[in-house]
């Protein structure tokens, strides 16, 4: 393991990793963006370098996303640090997938927060799937009970 630099090593696990790893400075702008946010969200790091998260974010989501992102940079806690999110996002094509993510609030040595670093996960197709799945168990329910109702 002495021939791998902790920094070398963190550098390949960010970059390689198939889940997006962004990080947005107390701004809001977006900082660093990975291979897999590339993947996920279309958009090339030096597309995405620079702008605001607001490249993701769909837009009637984003007073609510800026409102608790300021929130969290004005005061050093959130309540999400430990919890897996699930909302909506948006590609660079337009279309809105569903994703999955942990926040970490990074800070300074004094405690001033610095950003977010967020870990997302496209769970588009397993949302997808069961949605299917509950529309088919609503139809057999449904089916069901028609029968029953049939054979009183």
């Amino acid at each position: 393991m002495s021939r791998y630099t902790r920094e070398w090593l963190c550098l390949q696990i960010v970059e390689k990793a198939a889940d997006a790893i962004i990080f947005a400075d107390k701004e809001g702008i977006i900082r660093l963006w990975n291979s897999g946010a590339e993947a996920i969200f279309g958009y090339s790091t030096e597309e995405a370098m620079g702008e605001t998260l607001d490249l993701i974010v769909p837009e009637k989501l984003r007073e609510r996303h800026w409102e608790g992102y300021r929130n969290v940079m004005a005061t050093g806690v959130t309540k999400y640090g430990s919890e897996v999110l699930a909302v909506p996002a948006i590609r660079n094509d337009g279309s809105r997938i569903s994703v999955e993510f942990t926040i970490i609030l990074l800070k300074d040595s004094a405690g001033e927060p610095l950003g977010t670093a967020a870990l997302i996960r496209d769970v588009n197709e397993r949302w997808q799937r069961e949605r299917e799945l509950k529309t088919r168990l609503a139809a057999l329910e449904r089916d069901s009970r028609n029968t029953e109702q049939e054979e009183a």
